[in-house]
């Protein structure tokens, strides 16, 4: 008898500082596809963090020279965009509800749905040629998590431009418009050195709580407007011909055809 052989695991978590710090470490490159099953590997991780009320932060790195590229293209399409973004954004809903201070170290590119996690993270640390974007309008869709997240994130109309544009901005530009913390030639290294001396001396539970309060605008507009958001895209977008054709393209390697 065969023994049946296991799904290769995409996520690495590592746990240090005496489990104060939660390092999830995506580890599919070189593109660090969030598909569903990093995702699924995510959540569980999530959910596992609920029951260590020792936890100070959580940290999400990727292995290979990029962040991520983003969610699975595949799994926009209309078939299966529904379950696409309930399993997505069942990570944000737990992320919020966990309050735990998030971190991000991020080098390479971090396009789509990885700059969507990013966004929702506490702090951004990034390497000086990390790029940014959310290029999901070059495909004929919208991101939904980025278009909540970055109004909410960054100053002036830059929201608007990233999402309505999909253009890509590099590390400085992220800085200066407040989606980037801190620029370093080593990311992971400054969010230790950042945790070690700002959180870890500092009450666990207490952390939960200030992180909470912060958040509570962004966690009334996500239980208002995620529904509406996904709502438009999936009742919406996803019955127009344009947006089945951008995917269908882009999974083919070939130009759109879009409608006049």
């Amino acid at each position: 008898m065969k023994t049946p052989m296991k799904t290769p695991t995409k996520i690495r978590a590592e746990r240090t500082y005496d489990e104060t710090l939660l390092w999830i470490v995506l580890d599919a490159p070189k593109a660090n596809v969030l598909d569903a099953a990093m995702l699924e590997e995510i959540q569980a991780i999530l959910d596992d963090a609920r029951a260590r009320p020792s936890l100070k932060a959580i940290a999400f790195a990727a292995s290979g020279p990029h962040f991520s590229f983003g969610a699975s293209v595949d799994e926009h399409r209309a078939d299966r965009a529904a379950e696409m973004l309930r399993t997505f954004h069942a990570v944000f809903r737990t992320l919020l509800d966990l309050s735990i201070p998030t971190f991000a170290a991020v080098s390479g590119a971090c396009l789509g749905g990885g700059m969507e996690l990013v966004s929702h993270c506490s702090w951004i640390f990034a390497h000086p040629e990390a790029s940014f974007g959310q290029p999901e309008i070059k495909l004929a869709v919208f991101p939904p998590m980025a278009s909540l997240l970055l109004p909410w994130r960054l100053r002036g109309g830059a929201a608007v431009d990233l999402c309505v544009s999909g253009r890509t901005i590099f590390a400085p530009e992220a800085h200066r418009l407040g989606l980037v913390h801190a620029l370093d030639a080593d990311p992971r290294a400054a969010v230790r050195a950042f945790f070690e001396e700002q959180l870890a001396p500092l009450s666990a539970s207490s952390l939960r709580f200030a992180e909470r309060a912060a958040r509570l605008p962004l966690k009334a507009r996500f239980e208002r407007d995620l529904p509406a958001l996904e709502r438009l895209y999936l009742d919406e977008l996803m019955r127009t011909p344009d947006a089945n054709e951008g995917i269908e393209a882009f999974l083919s390697r070939r130009a759109p055809r879009y409608e006049p």
